[in-house]
C-alpha cells in the first residue's frame, strides 16, 4: 500500500509519489498553512490499525478512522466547471462501512460563510467553485457537511489545540483538509488520460473506469452512478496521526455503499 506525505505537501507531491501512468494534472497552487493543531510523534498509529491504548489520542483518528473524500459529477442540474468533478465531502467512515453522523468532538456551526470570508478568504472562493450543492444554497450545504461529518472527527476538538485554539481553527481545518485532499485527487484528468471522456453517445465499461482512477492513488475507488450514468467517486484513506498535519494513506473501501452497472455506463457532459 503506497504511502502520502504530510497534506501540507501532499497535492504538490502526488504527482511524484503515486503511481498515475500518463495521468499528469498541474501542480496546484493552493496550501496555505494549517492553524496549530497537535504535533504528532512519527509513530502515531494508522487509522483503523490500531492495537494500542490510544483511542483518546489527538493523533489518532477514532472511532471514524477511515476517511472518505467523495466526489460529484452532476450534470442535471450543471454544478461546478465542465472539466471538473465537484467536492462532496471529507466523511469518517467506521472502518466497517458504518459511520458516525452529528457527533460531539467539536460544536456544530450555522455560520461557515462568515468564518471562512473572516479567516480564510481565498479557501472560500476555491470552495464556491468548485464545493457546490446541487441544490440549495453554499451555506446550508458546508453546514450540513461540517455538522453531519466535521463533528465526529476527534482530533479536531478544541482540547487538540492547547491553549493558542480559536473557536473555529477546527472548522477552518477540516474545510481546508478537505480541498488540498481534492485538489490531489483530480477525477477529471485520471479519465481523460484513459480516454474516458464525457459524451452524449460513448458509453463505457465500469472495469475501465475504475482501473483509470484507481491510477489516481492506487487504491480501489467506489463509483457510484443514477441509473447508468456516472455521478460519484469515493477516494478512501486512513489517517497516521491527526486530520489536520497527518499522512492520508490511500487505502481499498471496506464498505461499498454505490453502485454501477458493469457495461454501457453513460458520463455525461456539463453543458
Amino acid at each position: 500500500m503506497p504511502s502520502i506525505p504530510s497534506l501540507f505537501s501532499f497535492a504538490s507531491n502526488l504527482i511524484s509519489q503515486l503511481p498515475l501512468g500518463s495521468f499528469n494534472p498541474a501542480a496546484p497552487t493552493y496550501n496555505p498553512p494549517l492553524t496549530n493543531g497537535p504535533t504528532c510523534p512519527a509513530d502515531s498509529p494508522l487509522s483503523c490499525h490500531n492495537s494500542t491504548a490510544a483511542p483518546d489520542s489527538c493523533c489518532f483518528i477514532y472511532p471514524g478512522g477511515q476517511l472518505l473524500l467523495t466526489q460529484f459529477w452532476d450534470t442535471n442540474p450543471t454544478i461546478g466547471p465542465v472539466d471538473s468533478w465537484t467536492l462532496h465531502g471529507l466523511w469518517p467512515d467506521l472502518c466497517d462501512g458504518s459511520y458516525p453522523t452529528y457527533c460531539k468532538f467539536a460544536p456544530q456551526s450555522h455560520a461557515i460563510t462568515p468564518l471562512l470570508s473572516a479567516r480564510a478568504p481565498d479557501l472560500l472562493e476555491y470552495m464556491e467553485t468548485y464545493w457546490q450543492p446541487n441544490r440549495g444554497t453554499l451555506e446550508h450545504f458546508w453546514q450540513h457537511e461540517w455538522n453531519k461529518h466535521g463533528t465526529c472527527i476527534n482530533t479536531l476538538s478544541a482540547k487538540c489545540y492547547g491553549e493558542t485554539f480559536s473557536t473555529g481553527d477546527e472548522i477552518v481545518d477540516f474545510f481546508t483538509r478537505a480541498v488540498e485532499l481534492f485538489k490531489g485527487l483530480d477525477s477529471y484528468k485520471a479519465l481523460a488520460a484513459a480516454g474516458i471522456t464525457p459524451s452524449w453517445t460513448e458509453r463505457y465499461d465500469l472495469e475501465d473506469i475504475e482501473e483509470a482512477l484507481r491510477s489516481v492513488t492506487g487504491s480501489e475507488v467506489t463509483l457510484g452512478c443514477k441509473g447508468n450514468r456516472l455521478d460519484q467517486a469515493w477516494y478512501s484513506f486512513n489517517v497516521k496521526g491527526s486530520l489536520q498535519s497527518g499522512e492520508f494513506v490511500p487505502t481499498d473501501p471496506v464498505g461499498k455503499g454505490l453502485r454501477c452497472p458493469r457495461r454501457g455506463i453513460r458520463y455525461l457532459p456539463k453543458d
